[in-house]
């Protein structure tokens, strides 16, 4: 009797890492994993700013950006969204003076929305809203966001030495989960990080 517990318990979860694996998405009543989920799902995410720049002043100013919480696999998410950044770069400008910003991230840069034909403004095509702060990591934070970064965007390694380019993580406040009909959901960082991926 107990190897048969054992074997449907091993069962069970390799089915949960298959299913996870090809794209099964957290239920809309999970909000802090659906947030993990899609996060780890995206390798660009929309950045807004506050833009410093001479004619658009104190406007949201909106950015495509690369990022990466983690490898790719169902379990290497970390759930923070890192970024390799320049000074050259216009919004990196804007975050020198007001480091407040707002990150957007959707399923429908994956495969999941063309296959259910969900158009990306549909809240069944999940989309996730983080607002808070972009900040260098420091040192002792390097080689994780390098390793998620690098390996999610390889061309990332040859980009010009003389960008000085450098690693950054946006420090979230709060987070809004838009996944299903009836309105956002909110989920704080310590229901967002208490999740295992």
């Amino acid at each position: 009797m107990f190897g048969f517990q054992l074997l449907s318990a091993a069962s069970v979860l390799l089915l949960l890492l298959l299913l996870t694996a090809h794209g099964a998405i957290p239920p809309p009543e999970d909000a802090a994993r659906m947030a993990r989920f899609v996060l780890h799902a995206c390798d660009w995410g929309a950045l807004a700013t506050l833009s410093a720049q001479e004619g658009l002043r104190g406007y949201p100013f909106a950015n495509i950006f690369s990022l990466s919480d983690g490898p790719p696999g169902p379990l290497s998410g970390s759930g923070v969204p890192y970024f390799y950044l320049t000074d050259l770069e216009i919004s990196v400008q804007d975050l020198e003076i007001n480091s407040n910003a707002s990150l957007t991230v959707s399923l429908a840069q994956t495969p999941y929305c063309k296959k259910h034909k969900y158009d990306p403004q549909n809240p069944l095509c999940a989309h996730i809203i983080f607002s808070g702060n972009v900040v260098k990591v420091n040192d002792s934070e390097a080689g994780l966001a390098k390793k998620a970064l690098f390996s999610r965007h390889p061309e990332m390694e040859s980009w010009p030495k003389d960008h000085n380019w450098f690693f950054a993580k946006f420090n979230i406040t709060c987070i809004w989960v838009l996944d299903y009909f009836g309105g956002l959901k909110t989920v704080t960082p310590e229901e967002y990080y208490s999740v295992k991926p």
